[in-house]
């Protein structure tokens, strides 16, 4: 799935969408994705990669835990969400084709004024990683004296590097710390030292999840 292919006919298979591949008899190649037709001239292959479900250009990333959790003062817990990914295939250093895998789900994050627009998903946080292609390492830290409970993460994506396996699609290890208000950070770091990157991670600011309700 994630990787790179030959170009030769064949067909590629990404999760529930195929990719069908032609090499046509003047020695070029018609790439077919649903209804998306691409020529392409020539080449050594092409990449497969996972990509931040940026979608329609949103710049965040909101998963709202299915169970929320509750962190003890001066505690922190580790786990795993399920994350939803788009896929970007290209040819050389050009994007041919992206799309999402699963279905596009968005909502505003904070009221009608001042509220964004962010790709939403819903997740249980576990301890494993769950089954789903997409996944996001989420660290929970309580430097307070209180009890902090998360109910949800909010996390910048936007032209954030993504990590793979032939199989599974990871983003970078995220950094959730309840001092009001809450900050998220996208580390740009690997979940694990074995996974390839999509492209060099690039610095992206901490967000304070504000709306809180």
């Amino acid at each position: 799935m994630f990787g790179e292919h030959e170009l030769r006919t064949q067909f590629i298979r990404v999760g529930e969408k195929k990719i069908h591949i032609i090499e046509n008899p003047d020695g070029t190649f018609l790439y077919r994705r649903d209804d998306v037709r691409v020529i392409i001239a020539g080449g050594d292959g092409l990449k497969v990669l996972p990509a931040p479900a940026e979608g329609y250009g949103v710049r965040f990333l909101m998963i709202r835990l299915s169970t929320k959790v509750a962190v003890p003062p001066r505690e922190s817990i580790t786990g795993y969400l399920s994350a939803p990914i788009d896929v970007t295939v290209r040819s050389g250093n050009t994007e041919i084709d992206r799309f999402p895998l699963g279905r596009e789900k968005y909502a505003l994050y904070g009221d009608a004024a001042q509220g964004v627009i962010v790709r939403y998903h819903v997740s249980e946080f576990s301890t494993g990683e769950p089954d789903s292609v997409g996944v996001l390492k989420l660290v929970i830290k309580n430097p307070t004296n209180d009890w902090k409970l998360v109910e949800r993460v909010v996390v910048p994506i936007k032209n954030s590097a993504m990590f793979y396996t032939p199989e599974k699609a990871y983003y970078p290890l995220v950094i959730l710390t309840t001092r009001e208000p809450y900050e998220v950070n996208n580390t740009g770091n690997p979940p694990d030292g074995t996974l390839r990157e999509t492209h060099r991670a690039e610095p992206i600011p901490n967000f304070r999840m504000r709306w809180w309700p």
